[in-house]
């Protein structure tokens, strides 16, 4: 992928295959005036948007199910060319959890958002009380390359659900896919403006940030994100940032090792490597390691690396610049000791092949240990006992996803309990990602925020609270005039803070009648 000039106005994408390293197409990036009448046609939809019942969008945004449904090899096919991956991951990785996320917020947004009673307090008695939700207008949606599709798509759906326009930023480096998420969008029929995609570079995003949208969703490192975070600042508007991740995996000297071999070789590896939910920390108790390592590594030897039509399991790296940061963390931790045990280096095709790598013997103060790796490597960490895993998962800046595994579900959830990250699966691995009930984010520098879930939702509204008197009454406890109000006041509080209710109310009307 390079940007190159097409004219004194003009810039463009040239996209290149990460299998073959031929070139693609190429693709216009988007100016700042293009960006900014894209965000001026989502703000003028807005309104129109939001008065269609919450029904309603949803059964036009469902429409999508049926193109894809459709469209299936074809979306997938184009995704694989896009990013290199099989095409096993672009079914299920990247299509498969639009529909499921598309039927459970069909059961779940409208009760989610509706408006809720709040209990009646001593304060105010007689008054009602609710909370309702209002959608907080253009939300721009930054995404990556790792899963071009599904990373733009789900966060696109639940702030149009609940009642927002769009403006998309695709990765520059999948602009295949993002010319697929505008089809998508257009396909179901959307008003113009509803969903807006601006294809680009990193100043296409940065002109976005500044275009006065009313939310930021960014996906990526931790780097970009604090300059999303910047620009958000100057207006200011909220942003929410699902960044990286250097996730923990435990072994416990009763897992079911097996199991847990074949769980770190689909986590650490899948796409590649390239997800911020990827095993990059393999903790194991001592008395297992070798035989873990053992069983690891049978596991590793049976991964075919190769293109969508090759029956691969793993594809190549979608991003040129990233093979070179996982060539230095392994060269890094080789020099400062650990054991190769397979893999660590390119492999020799056309491409950006990178064969799957299992290091042993990982420490600290190893590249491959402290840095975010986004690629096809497997530290392995022998550790003395669980305190001592836990104490290390929890000792770095990261905090996206672990996995704990054990024959014992109860000390799993115990272990789960005191890891300082998002979200932890037990004997299982990265799949809490796709389930739509469960909410999606991370702590520390893998950001903040949640989508996915209810809170995938409640993420992209403002709450309203609301409190509403019969108007019955001629006056209030505590309006004006405030003389001969002080002594019932005094004793009402006192009644207050012994949870007396009847007799909190007593004076309260004693206030009224000195008013």
């Amino acid at each position: 992928m390079q940007i190159v000039e097409r004219g004194p106005e003009r810039r463009v994408i040239v996209k290149t295959s990460p299998i073959t390293g031929e070139v693609l197409g190429e693709f216009p990036v988007a100016t700042r005036e293009e960006v900014e009448a894209a965000v001026a046609r989502a703000r003028e939809a807005f309104p129109r948007w939001r008065a269609i019942p919450i029904e309603e969008r949803i059964a036009i945004l469902s429409r999508m199910k049926e193109i894809l449904r459709a469209k299936r090899d074809e979306f997938a096919r184009r995704i694989s060319e896009d990013t290199g991956k099989p095409l096993v991951d672009s079914i299920m990785t990247e299509l498969l959890v639009v529909p499921a996320f598309l039927d459970h917020y069909a059961k779940r947004a409208p009760k989610v958002l509706a408006r809720k009673r709040v209990p009646a307090s001593p304060l105010f008695p007689g008054k009602i009380a609710y909370i309702e939700y209002f959608p907080m207008g253009v939300i721009a949606v930054i995404s990556p390359w790792n899963f071009p599709f599904q990373l733009a798509v789900v966060p696109a759906l639940s702030a149009l659900i609940a009642g927002n326009t769009v403006v998309i930023k695709p990765s520059e480096v999948t602009p295949i896919t993002g010319e697929l998420i505008r089809e998508l969008f257009q396909a179901i029929g959307l008003e113009r403006g509803v969903v807006e995609v601006v294809l680009g570079d990193g100043s296409t995003g940065a002109f976005l940030t500044e275009a006065k949208v009313d939310k930021i969703f960014f996906t990526g490192s931790v780097a970009t994100g604090r300059r999303v975070m910047a620009a958000a600042a100057k207006h200011p508007i909220p942003v929410e940032l699902e960044l990286g991740g250097k996730d923990a995996m435990i072994v416990c000297a009763d897992a079911p090792l097996e199991r847990a071999a074949r769980g770190a070789a689909w986590g650490g590896l899948l796409n590649c490597g390239q997800m911020c939910t990827s095993v990059e920390r393999i903790f194991v108790e001592a008395p297992v390691y070798e035989r873990f390592l053992e069983l690891l590594l049978e596991e590793v030897k049976k991964v075919k690396v190769g293109g969508p039509d090759e029956g691969a399991d793993m594809g190549p790296i979608t991003f040129p610049k990233q093979l070179e940061t996982v060539e230095r963390h392994v060269r890094d931790a080789l020099e400062k000791g650990a054991k190769l045990l397979f893999g660590g280096h390119r492999i020799d095709r056309p491409g950006q092949f990178y064969a799957p790598t299992l290091l042993s013997d990982v420490r600290p103060d190893m590249a491959v240990y402290t840095e975010e790796s986004f690629g096809p490597i497997l530290p392995v960490i022998r550790v003395r006992d669980v305190e001592e895993a836990i104490q290390l998962a929890n000792q770095h800046e990261y905090g996206l996803n672990a996995s704990v595994w054990t024959r014992d579900l109860q000390k799993g959830f115990a272990i789960a309990s005191r890891l300082e990250c998002g979200q932890v699966t037990i004997n299982d691995v990265v799949s809490s990602v796709a389930h739509p009930g469960l909410p999606f984010g991370g702590v520390k520098s893998s950001g903040f925020g949640r989508y996915h879930g209810d809170e995938g939702l409640l993420s992209f509204v403002h709450t309203r609270a609301l409190l509403a008197d019969r108007g019955w009454l001629k006056t209030e406890p505590f309006w004006f005039p405030y003389r001969r109000k002080y002594e019932a006041l005094r004793d009402a509080f006192d009644a207050m803070t012994q949870g007396k209710v009847l007799n909190t109310l007593y004076h309260f009307i004693r206030m009224m009648q000195s008013g």
